[in-house]
């Protein structure tokens, strides 16, 4: 499960928490700034005909994130554990985004708002899947 803190930090370097934000040139949607291409990719995952618009429904988007991530941010593909630096860069850079210099900075900002909340383990490599997941309903 990915941890409830590293959804909502990505949230708030996103878009702030605001739904129905559109960024990148008016290519991203939402609270997590979602691709059309992510969209799809996403729900070919979760078996699920999301339109890119879902994206400005948070719990669509989220849910759409979570798929995005268990098809991409897996001990299999990685060959490795997966912490939420590895979850971060995938969700900036694509499936490859944890390999990418390009998603650094990104990463730091993510990061520094984990720290922020007083996630310092989550912040500093512990392992994702040793942490309780807990409804995104909080967020708004």
């Amino acid at each position: 499960m990915i941890p409830y803190k590293l959804i909502l930090a990505i949230i708030m370097i996103e878009s702030g928490g605001d739904p129905k934000a559109i960024g990148d040139d008016g290519l991203a949607y939402g609270i997590l700034q979602i691709h059309k291409a992510y969209c799809i990719d996403a729900g070919q995952q979760a078996r699920i005909s999301w339109i890119h618009n879902d994206a400005f429904d948070p719990q669509k988007a989220t849910e759409m994130f979570k798929a995005y991530m268990a098809r991409y941010a897996t001990p299999q593909r990685l060959g490795r554990d997966v912490t939420a630096e590895d979850i971060a860069r995938i969700h900036n850079g694509g499936l490859y985004g944890y390999k990418r210099s390009s998603t650094d900075a990104y990463w730091a900002k993510v990061k520094a708002k984990l720290i922020e909340y007083g996630e310092h383990k989550l912040a500093n490599g512990k392992v994702i899947f040793e942490y309780e997941d807990q409804p995104l309903q909080a967020v708004y």
